[in-house]
């Protein structure tokens, strides 16, 4: 068996007085494409800043290609939710995607030989040679996204976190931002962990789901999650999944926090 890239055990964490999760074991190999579903509020997002050693556990330990998290690990590519850069943003497309190259944020960093090599090959590989040279803030949200993409990809980590990367992107890109991923996890063996709301955009390269809600979580196959048993269970409320026109919606979804009164209570599946 491949020894896996991220193994969780035992782990739980409490904040503010909540029990968001507790003993979480988990286990992702390489090629793994693993996906995170759950409520506003359930630890989603918590969970990878533990992985990235942002989040002290309050149990148990996280472990990355056999290793106790860091921060700064290379190992691990993160792609953040995609957020407008202003438009008076002079820095160039490539110059963001050598971020990820050169290892630093901040300062000047020094140019070693083959970067501009292997920023031109990013820039390829996310489909983003024809505005290389252009503005980060003169470009669409998909083609940022793009560059985060390949910003996360530079060092060949073995693991990329994904904080809702498909957020606030049209369907279109939100195909290409996806094809880039699995291809990385397919071509390179990357394990994935994606945290989203919404299932459906990655439904076909999806291996299994970790689905969280209410200090409670399941683990399984999509067929075995996205099941109305197993969420009324974990809700402790009546909630259907239901499939149409190739869709998985669930619905009867109960509000995960009192301040968000909008829900309308039906949801692509794994909506917050």
């Amino acid at each position: 068996m491949t020894e896996p890239v991220l193994s969780i055990t035992g782990a739980g964490l409490r904040l503010r007085g909540r029990d968001l999760w507790q003993g979480l074991d988990l286990e992702i190999r390489p090629g793994e494409f693993v996906a995170v579903l759950g409520p506003s509020g359930s630890g989603k997002t918590t969970l990878l800043r533990s992985i990235l050693g942002l989040q002290r556990l309050s149990a148990g330990e996280i472990r990355v290609a056999g290793r106790p998290v860091r921060r700064g690990n290379p190992e691990v590519g993160y792609i953040p939710q995609q957020r407008p850069l202003p438009l008076g943003t002079s820095l160039r497309a490539r110059d963001l995607v050598a971020l990820g190259v050169t290892g630093t944020r901040f300062g000047a960093p020094l140019p070693r030989r083959g970067d501009r090599e292997r920023v031109d090959e990013l820039l390829a590989g996310v489909g983003a040679t024809r505005f290389a040279d252009d503005p980060v803030g003169s470009l669409s949200g998909g083609e940022q996204q793009r560059l985060r993409v390949g910003q996360a990809l530079a060092g060949h980590p073995q693991m990329l976190l994904c904080d809702e990367p498909l957020s606030s992107l049209d369907l279109a890109n939100q195909r290409a931002v996806t094809s880039i991923i699995d291809a990385e996890r397919r071509d390179r063996g990357a394990a994935v962990l994606f945290v989203t709301h919404d299932i459906n955009p990655i439904l076909g390269v999806v291996d299994r789901i970790l689905y969280i809600a209410g200090g409670r979580f399941r683990l399984g196959t999509p067929d075995e999650v996205l099941r109305t048993e197993v969420l009324t269970d974990l809700y402790g409320a009546p909630v259907e999944v239901v499939r149409a026109a190739g869709r998985l919606l669930v619905a009867g979804i109960p509000d995960a926090e009192p301040h968000h009164p909008h829900h309308d209570h039906e949801h692509d599946a794994g909506a917050a």
